[in-house]
């Protein structure tokens, strides 16, 4: 087979895979050479080879036969300075497949990386803006200013985004850095294999050779001695070399559990930084940065004004849970048909809002609100019409109609027997007032925090 052929072939899987697949996994591929019905391809990594021929080895194989009935195997060598290049740069998957991280010989390999994690697809706001600043000040790749780099934060607040992010930027803009990505499971399974086979030293060697160390999730080491006594050396080792360091974990250094005090030492040595949980403004933009997406996904499929807002507010302690609930949204209403209302959001995301529920009630949003603007409770729900009740009164009423299920009807009960239009009409004038009025929007956030907590 020829150079020519290979090009041919190639215009035929991109209209089999599509182009985001095409761009990602075939591009790459440099055709080596055929001989004994085996043609043979140069591909960047080894785990990237075995992606391709797991996925798309078959229709490979079937257009290549169209060309050269003899070929009847398909072979990956790693190697091919084209497909490395094209490795360097983050790509992004239609799939939203990993896309393996490089590899060198002799060199502990990483693991993958995801595509959609860059900095471009990071949504920044009050409680991850240090957060982010620091990893873009780490992906620069310039001298180290603070080692180690620790963030943490509760589950799905952009730990790993920016860990990935690092990594790809990295990548991009320092290739000749030696960069692995790994979890801190992946790490003692490594250490584990190694002291099986009798590969310590091959093991000490891969990693104190690289020039950026990054480790997600290190938490999973706490208690296993013979793992953290590894770790607690080959960190040492990177730091007299002046190498990077970047760790991640729940919690900050000082409260994990059954982690060696030389090693919670060490990491509070550089600089510690906490993803704080999002706020309603930083949630509402992470939704509004998927919607371009999903309207080239879902072509004419229309959204009524407020659901956005809505999942914002109900769907407030997992950024993963938010997204997934917005995939699940818009893939629902594409096969029903229907545009996405408010009513429709409520039937299709019933069992995820429950979930995301603080089970917060009607009671304690009013007794929060009233000892938040110093009123008494039964003046707040009793009968009086003066601006001091009445506005505490709308706040209540807005935050028992966006933190629990209860319905307007039930929520005008619980306030003195309101109708449940009086009900209607106080949420909408606290939504506007929210976009206008700066204390009421900064009331809204803090009650809800406290409420959340």
């Amino acid at each position: 087979m020829t150079g020519e052929e290979w090009g041919q072939l190639k215009q035929q899987l991109l209209r089999t895979v599509g182009a985001s697949n095409f761009k990602n996994w075939i591009e790459p591929l440099e055709l080596s050479g055929a001989s004994d019905g085996v043609v043979t391809f140069l591909v960047p990594t080894s785990f990237f080879g075995n992606y391709v021929s797991q996925k798309y080895g078959d229709q490979i194989l079937y257009h290549v036969n169209t060309m050269a009935p003899e070929i009847r195997r398909i072979h990956f060598n790693v190697g091919g300075d084209g497909a490395r290049r094209s490795q360097a740069a983050p790509r992004q998957s239609a799939d939203n497949e990993k896309a393996p991280a490089p590899e060198r010989d002799g060199q502990m390999p990483a693991a993958p990386l995801d595509p959609r994690f860059t900095f471009e697809n990071f949504v920044v706001g009050k409680p991850n803006e240090l957060a982010h600043a620091a990893a873009r000040r780490v992906a620069e790749g310039g001298a180290v200013t603070f080692n180690p780099l620790f963030l943490y934060g509760g589950v799905g607040l952009g730990k790993t985004h920016l860990m990935h992010a690092i990594a790809w930027e990295l990548q991009t803009q320092r290739p000749e850095l030696n960069v692995v990505y790994l979890s801190a499971e992946q790490f003692m399974y490594r250490f584990v294999q190694a002291l099986r086979d009798r590969k310590m030293m091959d093991f000490k060697e891969m990693f104190r050779s690289v020039d950026v160390l990054m480790v997600d999730d290190v938490q999973f080491i706490a208690g296993k001695e013979s793992t953290q006594e590894e770790f607690f050396h080959t960190f040492n080792a990177l730091v007299d070399q002046n190498k990077q360091i970047i760790i991640s974990g729940d919690r900050a250094p000082g409260e994990i559990e059954h982690l060696e005090e030389r090693i919670k030492s060490r990491l509070q040595c550089g600089l510690v930084v906490d993803l704080h949980p999002t706020d309603y403004e930083l949630r509402l933009g992470i939704l509004q940065s998927k919607m371009d997406y999903y309207a080239g996904q879902y072509p004419g499929l229309k959204m009524s004004d407020g659901v956005l807002e809505f999942l914002a507010h109900r769907i407030s302690r997992n950024v993963r849970v938010l997204e997934g609930a917005l995939t699940r949204l818009f893939a629902f209403a594409s096969l029903v048909g229907h545009e996405i209302t408010l009513e429709l959001t409520q039937d299709c995301l019933a069992d995820v809002l429950r979930a995301s529920e603080r089970h917060v009630t009607v009671e304690e949003i009013q007794r929060q609100v009233s000892d938040h603007y110093n009123i008494r409770l039964s003046d707040m729900i009793g009968p009086k019409r003066v601006r001091i009740f009445a506005r505490p009164r709308q706040v209540a009423m807005y935050l028992c109609k966006q933190m629990t299920s209860r319905s307007l009807p039930e929520i005008g009960r619980r306030f003195g027997g309101r109708d449940h239009t009086t009900v209607m009409h106080g949420v909408r004038r606290i939504e506007e007032l929210r976009q206008t009025d700066g204390q009421i929007a900064e009331d809204l956030e803090l009650l809800r925090r406290t409420l959340e907590g």
